[in-house]
């Protein structure tokens, strides 16, 4: 069995070869960005829209499918665009990722 990695609740990911601070979210299903920073990214295409619940209600966000870096493993992962102006981090990772081998250390 290969040795899982432990996360912390904030970690750096690079998409791109950007690095971003990201929250790890284990209540999300999937990654999410914040549109702006998406453009900024260039990432794309788009591969289809997906309808989402939140605490700010229902939506349908795009969604596209990207390789990150995350503790130095790459990852194939699908992102939701959203509006994460609001928000502290401008990167979610969600369990669709974290399945891959990781753990999650609140602690650390």
């Amino acid at each position: 069995m290969s040795e899982k990695l432990i996360l912390g609740l904030v970690e750096k990911v690079k998409i791109n070869g950007k690095e971003i601070a990201a929250r790890i979210d284990t209540g999300a299903r999937r990654c999410s960005i914040d549109k702006n920073l998406a453009k900024e990214l260039k990432l794309g295409p788009i591969i289809g829209n997906h309808k989402y619940r939140s605490a700010h209600g229902r939506s349908i966000r795009q969604v596209v499918l990207k390789e990150i870096e995350l503790k130095g493993k790459k990852l194939l992962v699908k992102i939701n665009l959203s509006d994460r102006k609001e928000m502290k981090y401008d990167f979610l990772v969600g369990r669709e990722a974290l399945k891959k081998g990781f753990l999650i250390d609140p602690n650390k």
